[in-house]
Parts: structure tokens; C-alpha cells; sequence
């Protein structure tokens, strides 16, 4: 298939190209040329700023399948569809666009309740993000139909994450030893390999599939504390999981989730994607394959959450404050 990726140098775009190479397709980037450009050289490039509506170097062209990473505004979904005939549009959405206090507790499925959908506003934060997630999943149908795609991540975890929530863990435990935790042991936390995520959107293209995908792992939730374990399991250590107190963080600790009523997002189905073929890397490849791609990277500091004074002082039971 020849295949469009919109974005597909980043984390989940890199991982989708991945797979869609050692699968036989074709893909055709269509990125600013910023981010990782020396990425995939035998890959086809056509260079563009979808903030800015530049879509030039699509004209005349169409594809088998449009994958789109890298859309948060639906005028970016309305602009795409225009500028990329395409015969299947797949769009990555996220776990966001639940309106978690009116979803069950247990199984969080793809038709739960959603947000109202943000459409007023071009700036993407904690409010907004599901809501303008919501708008773009509405104007995808409205305009494809059975042609539209859409899987649901909840959190992606694997080696080239921007956003080091599952990194923190996976480098902190393999360090073994007292393990500050400002959160519930208990709570239940769910992460996808981003490799397991890129597969999925390959395979769905390959069945030109239709419909709504949560993207979510392991089936059954595990525990923060059993996480620690398992990162430090891939660091040949141990950890002693330590609570300490919440630290109010915007965005939040890594993985931490402030009020049990949020646990529920930790706890979505992913049955559906798993009977089209959503494959599930265990915790611990995902945790050694993490810990050896951050120590390549050279560990650089983690925003958000702990530095080692930091951690040093909440398990000695002092209040840590944020760096100015």
C-alpha cells in the first residue's frame, strides 16, 4: 500500500513507519522537516506546516490509506481529508476524549460517554485536548463515513517517548532501592508498547477496517506498584515502593493519577482492537527496551517529576517544592 503519514518522526509516527516498512508498504512522509530529519533517508518526503494550512506538496496526488499522528485541531482533520485523497483515513485519537465521570468503572468501552466537543479555541492544554480530540473523531465521520479509522491510546510507553511518563519509571527502578511513589501503590495503570500500537494501525489499514479502537495494554491493569517491580525486574534490581504525599504537579507526576475517580481511564478494553489483531509486548520487554534507548539518549533530567534531591526528601519525609 502506498500510505501517507501525517507527522512519522516522533514516537508514534516513527513506530507507525517502522511497521509499515517491515510490513512491504510504502509510505510517503509529509512533515515540516523539523523534527528528526535525517530519519528514514529512503523514505519519500513531502514537506508541509499543517498549522499554517500548507498542504502544497500534496497537490495531485492520492493514497491507498492516510495515517494522521499528528492532527489536534479539527480544521487540521477538514484540511487533510481535502488535500490527501485517500481510500482509508486513520486517525490516532486518545483515551482523552472519554468523559470519565459518566464511564463505568469497569471495562471502559468505545462507545462510553464522550466530552462536548472544543471547537473555539486553537490552544491545546489539559481542558481542551480530549474536547478538540472529540471534534476531530465527529468531522472525520461526518465527512468519511466508512472510510474513517479511528484508534484510541491510552498512555504509549517504548523507547523515543516525548513525553518520558513510562521512562521516569522504567530508569528510576532500575535503579532499585527506596522508591518514592506520590500516589497509590494500588492504583491501576495501563500502557501500550508503542510498537504494539504501530502494528495495530498497520494491520487495520491492511483489513481496511472501519470503526473505533481503544489502544490500550496490558488487558488486565496492573498496579504502580507492580510496574515499579517490573521496571526494576528489568534493571536485574529490586524496589521498595514508598508512598509519599501527592506532589500537585500541571501536567502530573508521571502515571500518577490524583483522584480515584480518574482510575477508570486506567481501566479500558482494548477486547475490541485485540480481535482485529492488537498484539501485547510484555511489561518487561517494553521496560528493558525503554531503559536501554533512555541510557543511549545519555538519561537527561525528566521534567515533572522527582530529581534524585527531590526523591531524597520526600522519603525523608520533607515537603518538595518545584524548581523556580
Amino acid at each position: 500500500m502506498d500510505v501517507l503519514v501525517l507527522g512519522g518522526t516522533s514516537f508514534v509516527g516513527r513506530a507507525v513507519v517502522d511497521a509499515l516498512l517491515t510490513r512491504g508498504h510504502s509510505p510517503t512522509l509529509f512533515t515540516r522537516g523539523i523534527t528528526n530529519p535525517d530519519l528514514f533517508p529512503d523514505v519519500l518526503r513531502r514537506r508541509g506546516d499543517r498549522d499554517a494550512g500548507d498542504y502544497a506538496s500534496l497537490d495531485g496526488s492520492s493514497w491507498d490509506a492516510v495515517v494522521d499522528v499528528s492532527a489536534y485541531h479539527p480544521r487540521h482533520v477538514g484540511q487533510a481529508i481535502d488535500a490527501a485523497p485517500a481510500g482509508r483515513y486513520l486517525f490516532i485519537s486518545t483515551v482523552s476524549v472519554y468523559d470519565v465521570p459518566r464511564c463505568p468503572e469497569e471495562g471502559l468501552t468505545e462507545d462510553a460517554a464522550l466530552l462536548p466537543e472544543v471547537r473555539d479555541t486553537e490552544e491545546v492544554t489539559n481542558d481542551t485536548y480530549g474536547g478538540l480530540k472529540v471534534a476531530c473523531e465527529t468531522d472525520l465521520r461526518r465527512r468519511l463515513g466508512d472510510r474513517a479509522t479511528i484508534v484510541r491510546p491510552g498512555i504509549v510507553a517504548g523507547p523515543h517517548d516525548t513525553t518520558d511518563r513510562f521512562t521516569y519509571w522504567a530508569r528510576r527502578a532500575s535503579q532499585g532501592g527506596r522508591v518514592a511513589l506520590p500516589g497509590r501503590p494500588e492504583q491501576p495503570v495501563q500502557v501500550i508498547d508503542s510498537r504494539d500500537l504501530a502494528n495495530l494501525c498497520a494491520q487495520l489499514l491492511e483489513d481496511d477496517r472501519l470503526g473505533t479502537f481503544n489502544a490500550v495494554g496490558p488487558a488486565v491493569p496492573v498496579s504502580m506498584a507492580e510496574l515499579i517491580a517490573t521496571c526494576a525486574q528489568a534493571g536485574s534490581t529490586t524496589a521498595e515502593v514508598v508512598p509519599v504525599p501527592l506532589v500537585e504537579r500541571t501536567p502530573p507526576f508521571p502515571l500518577v493519577l490524583d483522584d480515584p475517580n480518574d482510575d477508570r481511564m486506567f481501566r479500558s478494553s482494548s477486547a475490541a482492537a485485540r480481535a482485529v489483531g492488537l498484539t501485547a509486548t510484555s511489561l518487561l520487554d517494553t521496560a528493558l527496551d525503554t531503559a536501554a534507548w533512555d541510557a543511549e539518549r545519555g538519561a537527561p533530567p525528566i521534567p515533572r517529576a522527582f530529581t534524585p534531591e527531590q526523591e531524597q526528601a520526600a522519603l525523608a519525609g520533607s515537603p518538595v517544592r518545584e524548581a523556580p
